[in-house]
């Protein structure tokens, strides 16, 4: 009796032990991950961002329905590194970069705070601003190559973690050809940044060239990674020639 009493508790005990070890251990993984993602994205506990927000400009300052699906996207992100944001419109953001951590989203025609970023720390990208319709209005110029898009069926999105400036903070750039580009974007960046951590270092830059497939019926959900355009992005480019069909993409499907 005493004896089956004493397997009892020892085997209560056992268990016991098993599973603070088992708790301890998914709690330490799951801290070393989240200081992961706290590094790569610039966010340590309780530190603030910035969301830079571009404007429809056929309204009256309203901001684009899948801008504003991407910002969400973007939030859910920022709280989980617990952290928090202040959403800060496109023209009137007066601060230099490098501080803290920014996510600056939509093209140069809609988003000065883009245009600024282009110029001074993407010599080698040029991006298209003409108002009138055209065969190359919204064409990404990437060094030497072209990058048209065609409405609903192909359009490109150039995805960038940027750091410069004192601090080391980075800044995060969605320039897509349109607004829902943005959004495949931002999911982009949600669904992948473990991998791109691992690729690139918690703490270096990279310029990636994506293709958003067939928006007008998969919505933001089909990207495709085109090209890692970082080398010829950072160096000013030479006479661009026009190119209609990348080689050899990578397909990042819908969960």
């Amino acid at each position: 009796m005493y004896e089956d009493l004493l397997n009892i508790v020892l085997g209560v005990i056992a268990t016991g032990v098993s599973a603070s070890l088992g708790w301890l251990a998914r709690t330490a993984l799951w801290r070393r991950g989240l200081r992961r993602k706290q590094a790569f994205f610039g966010l340590p506990g309780n530190a603030e961002c910035v969301l830079v927000v571009n404007r429809d400009a056929g309204s009256d300052g309203a901001v684009r329905r899948y801008d504003v699906f991407a910002l969400l996207e973007l939030a859910a992100l920022i709280k989980d590194c617990g952290s928090h944001a202040r959403i800060v419109p496109h023209d009137a953001t007066q601060q230099g970069f490098g501080e803290r951590t920014e996510f600056c989203l939509g093209g140069p025609y809609s988003n000065r705070r883009t245009a600024a970023h282009l110029a001074t720390l993407l010599p080698g990208v040029d991006v298209n601003v003409d108002v009138e319709p055209g065969p190359d209005r919204g064409a990404f110029t990437i060094g030497a190559e072209r990058y048209r898009e065609d409405g609903g069926s192909s359009e490109y999105v150039i995805l960038a973690r940027l750091t410069a400036g004192e601090g080391a903070r980075p800044v995060f750039l969605f320039c897509g050809q349109r607004a829902i580009t943005n959004q495949a974007a931002t999911r982009y960046l949600v669904r992948h940044h473990e991998k791109l951590a691992r690729k690139y270092g918690t703490d270096g830059s990279f310029v990636l060239l994506l293709k958003v497939v067939n928006s007008q019926a998969y919505g933001p959900d089909v990207v495709e990674l085109v090209a890692d355009v970082t080398r010829a992005a950072l160096s000013p480019a030479p006479q661009a020639e026009a190119r209609t069909d990348p080689a050899q993409p990578e397909i990042s499907g819908a969960p």
